[in-house]
């Protein structure tokens, strides 16, 4: 077996990062976009000691768990790659990564699992979309095959994957709210109208970098930045007055500059209309959103993410809370009325800002968060001065824990210690690493993001001993 052969194979199982794998001649195949009880054809793209990869060329016969994905840029964008997967096998793929995660990654076979917290709504959940400008359009294989001639040079979409440089042009996508796609559409036409020109990632050049669209789904705010290369105030004038007259749900308008290289929608960011920002609720928490805010994408399973926090926690009204890798403070804000004091640790200083506004927005006295490294501010010192918490929640960033937090935490043997975690791996690694101080009481399954691989988890700990 060698890279271009075409192999036919029976699906077995999902494996990891949404792929699935088969069996040949005692060697193992991952298949993109294949689900289990499929028999396909699939071509070797890259072959290694162990284990082959295989992109799927034909499905000879399809498996019941299958169902008809409802976008027709399925396959080709990056955004969602599980559309073609009924939700409840979706679900169950999910719950399964995260038991396994425990069982060979940490060593927690008899971790107590809960069912995971499904989405109720599995499409449209996105608050946030981040669609890109190219000067190189993505063209699929029934687009070449048409035999139309069609302009490569102007794409207004999302990335093929594994392509920094080309983009689908998207009309429509299922993810996010309706407007969402009308806005891509209708800013795609003045673009072309008004010969504003995408960027180009190889000559560094065209004024158009991003349109990103963040949307309230508990209020009727909805905020465009249209991210250039340079400011120019004559085309944000039309632009401008073009969102005015024929989206009156935009409330509020921002342009952000990114005068360098880089593929990013940060830079000097100016409002043009509206008070800058949008706001969004969680359970009865309001939360100010600007341009660069972090906030989680899909607000109704965020609230539901919370309440497994707080029922982890088993919150007392004295509880002193750590929340640690804390973003915007949603989490320790969320949960301010039902404890003593909550503080909260971020590296990055635009996050703990929008918490301390929050917390404002909020009238919330018993808060407090700071910047800093993790790894250097959470230690003796710290403990010292915020008194020893009753609570220790963290939520890292898909790394996990720094070595130097995992060390404290186990001096710290916190009573109740809550991990939110957006990969199974690194905390089935951290919670192994912390087995000798703390016993892992419950671990629950979050479907944050329905239609893709990615599942979120919670679990509660307690110190042993205490």
């Amino acid at each position: 077996m060698k890279r271009g052969t075409e192999v036919e194979v029976v699906i077995e199982k999902f494996a990891d990062r949404g792929k699935s794998l088969a069996r040949l001649d005692g060697m193992v195949i991952f298949v993109n976009g294949a689900v289990p009880g499929d028999r396909v054809r699939a071509r070797i793209t890259r072959k290694k000691k162990k284990h082959a990869e295989a992109k799927l060329i034909e499905l000879l016969e399809a498996s019941e768990l299958r169902s008809e994905p409802a976008c027709s840029h399925f396959g080709v964008c990056g955004g969602c790659k599980w559309q073609h997967i009924r939700y409840d096998v979706q679900l169950d793929a999910k719950a399964q990564s995260v038991r396994e995660a425990l069982e060979h990654t940490g060593g927690l076979a008899s971790a107590p699992m809960e069912p995971i917290v499904r989405a109720e709504s599995p499409l449209r959940y996105r608050n946030k979309m981040e669609f890109s400008f190219s000067a190189a359009r993505w063209l699929t294989e029934a687009e070449i095959s048409s035999g139309t001639k069609l302009d490569r040079s102007f794409a207004l979409g999302l990335h093929v994957p594994s392509n920094f440089e080309k983009v689908l042009d998207l009309n429509e996508c299922h993810l996010a709210p309706p407007i969402a796609e009308r806005l891509v559409n209708r800013v795609r036409k003045m673009a072309r109208e008004l010969e504003w020109m995408p960027w180009n990632v190889r000559t560094h050049k065209g004024y158009l970098r991003h349109l990103v669209v963040r949307m309230s789904a508990r209020l009727p705010q909805v905020m465009v930045n249209l991210v250039t290369s340079w400011p120019d105030d004559d085309r944000m004038e039309k632009f401008a007055a073009m969102l005015s007259d024929e989206f009156p749900e935009v409330t509020t308008l921002i342009n952000t500059v990114n005068s360098g290289v880089a593929l990013t929608a940060y830079g000097k960011a100016t409002t043009i209309f509206g008070s800058g920002h949008i706001e969004d609720r969680i359970g009865d928490k309001t939360f100010r959103i600007g341009p660069a805010s972090f906030f989680q994408t899909n607000t109704v399973q965020a609230e539901k993410l919370y309440e497994v926090v707080a029922a982890y926690a088993e919150l007392k009204s004295d509880d002193h809370v750590y929340d640690l890798y804390c973003g915007a403070g949603t989490i320790g804000i969320y949960l301010s009325d039902r404890v003593k004091s909550v503080v909260g640790i971020d590296i990055i200083p635009e996050a703990i800002r929008d918490a301390k506004a929050n917390v404002t927005a909020n009238e919330i006295s018993n808060c407090d968060f700071v910047v800093g490294d993790m790894g250097k501010l959470f230690n003796e010192a710290f403990v010292e001065r915020n008194s020893r918490p009753d609570v220790l929640i963290v939520d890292p960033p898909r790394v996990g824990l720094h070595k130097d937090v995992v060390r404290q935490i186990a001096e710290l043997r916190a009573h109740r210690f809550v991990y939110v975690s957006c990969n199974p791996q690194t905390m089935a690694r951290d919670i192994g690493l912390l087995s000798d101080v703390y016993a892992v009481d419950r671990v629950c399954p979050v479907d944050q993001f329905p239609q893709t691989h990615h599942v979120e988890a919670v679990a509660r700990l307690t110190a042993k001993n205490v």
